[in-house]
C-alpha cells in the first residue's frame, strides 16, 4: 500500500524587519534634509557677510581716493 503525504506550507512572515528598515531610511532622509537646510542657511549668511565686506572695502577705497584727490588739489595751490 502507498502512503499519501500531504505537505502544507504556511506563508512566511517577515517579522517586521522590512518596516524597521523603511523607518530607519525615512529618518535618515529627514535628518539629511534638515542638515542640508542648515548648511544652506549658513552659506547664505556667509555670502551676505562677504558681500557686505566687499561693499565696505569699496566705500573705503572711494574715501581714500577722494582724500588723495583733495590732497593733490591742496598741493597745487
Amino acid at each position: 500500500m502507498v502512503e499519501e503525504r500531504i505537505i502544507v506550507e504556511s506563508p512566511r512572515s517577515s517579522g517586521g524587519a522590512g518596516w524597521v528598515i523603511a523607518v530607519v531610511l525615512i529618518l535618515a532622509l529627514v535628518a539629511g534634509v534638515y542638515f542640508f537646510a542648515q548648511s544652506s542657511g549658513s552659506e547664505a549668511v556667509k555670502d551676505n557677510a562677504i558681500a557686505n565686506a566687499a561693499n565696505d572695502v569699496g566705500s573705503a577705497a572711494k574715501q581714500v581716493g577722494d582724500a588723495a584727490e583733495t590732497a593733490a588739489d591742496n598741493t597745487k595751490k
